[in-house]
């Protein structure tokens, strides 16, 4: 993406995915260098965006992906679920916790929607967009759409899972769609063919038609 994209404040969007604590070096589920982005984030907000929505990673106690839910697996194992493969995580982001709360550090007055996902006990939600099942919508494309929403800019955690599910959605909803990519940080997850999920994610994204700037190539 070459320097000094323009952006157009009428009809482009920052979509700010889960930026809270749990996600955080000492959270229950920490990307690192996850804390790093936040005043760069901030930045965005506050000089580059008129508009802009976070995503709230939302979940019940016993929640379905969590792998203390399935007794005899550990975190990070895959299952089958009735909607698909589901990584079983570590418990996080549970409702009414600390870190379930937006980073304390983001400037939230600069958004004005903030989409809580992830609280239906049965089915995961990693994109702002659907829920993993692919079917069940957040109301998210509609809200973008009635304020003549044209491209959306993604930051936020992770990189690899709900930045880059919301990227591939986002497109599906007819957004072109760019990725901050110095404003994300990915868990990285090992995969079998001696790859990571934030390579595998790339990938996607890419063949997807996502795009990838740099947060100085915005002007």
């Amino acid at each position: 993406m070459p320097a000094g994209l323009v952006l157009d404040p009428a009809t482009d969007v920052l979509g700010v995915v889960d930026l809270q604590p749990t996600f955080m070096p000492g959270g229950e589920l920490p990307t690192a260098g996850g804390e790093e982005i936040v005043p760069g984030i901030n930045r965005l907000l506050r000089e580059r965006f008129r508009h802009a929505f976070a995503t709230q990673d939302w979940h019940p106690p016993g929640h379905t992906s969590f792998a203390s839910s399935h007794p005899g697996r550990k975190p990070y194992e895959v299952v089958s679920m009735p909607y698909g493969p589901q990584v079983l995580w570590p418990d996080h982001a549970v409702q009414g916790t600390p870190g379930a709360d937006l980073h304390p550090g983001l400037d939230s007055g600069r958004v004005s929607l903030i989409l809580r996902k992830g609280w239906r006990p049965e089915l995961d939600s990693y994109s702002a967009f659907f829920e993993n099942d692919g079917v069940t919508r957040t109301g998210l494309a509609g809200w973008l759409a009635d304020r003549g929403a044209r491209r959306l800019f993604l930051v936020g955690l992770a990189a690899d899972f709900c930045v880059a599910w919301s990227a591939e959605d986002a497109v599906r909803a007819g957004f072109e769609t760019v990725v901050i990519e110095d404003m994300t940080r990915a868990i990285a997850l090992p995969q079998p063919d001696g790859g990571t999920s934030a390579t595998l994610a790339r990938g996607r994204l890419e063949a997807a038609g996502v795009r990838f700037v740099q947060s100085d190539g915005l002007a």
